[in-house]
């Protein structure tokens, strides 16, 4: 028969893992959970006008317009995605700068560059965003900067109907904790109220940056990290 003394310890054990259980629920629920949606900059009702043949009817931009110097605005932002055993969770970074020349004439000359000031990483949960800021991931104290620079585009077209969706191919090399990574990304280009608007998507892995997929024994996470651009170009005067 157990004494009273074992009786007192035992519930003294289940009260400690009861409160360690919750403690450790609250933790997850804080640290986990998805916070930001992704907001394309190409407006959706282009797809919709596409699809109806109603775009077709809408002014055309040349290479008169589209060609020249054109640069990042402050509305255009990057997102990473990580999918992890229980969810996909987005980052966003709104810290974006760079540069288009855009040559529809002769895609062979165009260029783009831009520069992504990590410390804006935001998830919507601070503790799991210094905790991807870190030198176990990003590092951003001694990174504080990525960078891409395109090599190539293929089938760019020479003339944008005015808000319809041109889809394109965008190759060159990104740059993240000193670490080059050569990646294609697949866009969609639109010409609408005197701005470029571009949205962007490619894959990468943990491994091509040196950094270890966080996977654990209650969470498992894939490797790919999906990055989407989503961004607004301005013609320089």
């Amino acid at each position: 028969m157990m004494n009273k003394k074992t009786r007192n310890w035992l519930i003294a054990g289940v009260v400690v893992i009861a409160i360690v259980g919750i403690g450790g629920y609250t933790f997850m629920k804080s640290y986990l959970g998805n916070k930001v949606a992704i907001e394309s900059v190409v407006p959706a009702q282009t797809a919709a006008a596409e699809s109806t043949g109603a775009a077709t009817s809408a002014q055309s931009a040349t290479g008169s317009e589209l060609n020249g110097n054109w640069a990042i605005n402050d509305k255009s932002k990057v997102y990473f995605s990580v999918t992890t055993s229980q969810e996909t969770v987005n980052f966003v970074d709104n810290k974006v700068s760079g540069s288009w020349n855009v040559n529809v004439d002769d895609p062979s000359k165009m260029t783009s560059e831009g520069q992504i000031d990590m410390s804006a990483i935001d998830s919507g949960t601070a503790q799991r965003d210094e905790h991807v800021k870190s030198a176990d991931f990003f590092d951003v104290a001694q990174f504080p900067n990525a960078t891409f620079k395109a090599t190539s585009f293929e089938n760019v077209p020479k003339e944008w109907v005015s808000g319809a969706t041109n889809d394109f191919k965008m190759t060159g090399t990104l740059t993240v904790k000193g670490k080059e990574k050569e990646v294609t990304f697949d866009m969609k280009g639109v010409y609408q109220d005197g701005q470029v608007l571009l949205s962007g998507t490619t894959k990468v892995t943990f491994a091509d940056f040196g950094m270890k997929n966080p996977h654990s024994v209650v969470l498992s996470t894939q490797n790919d990290i999906n990055v989407q651009l989503e961004l607004v170009l301005d013609k320089k005067a």
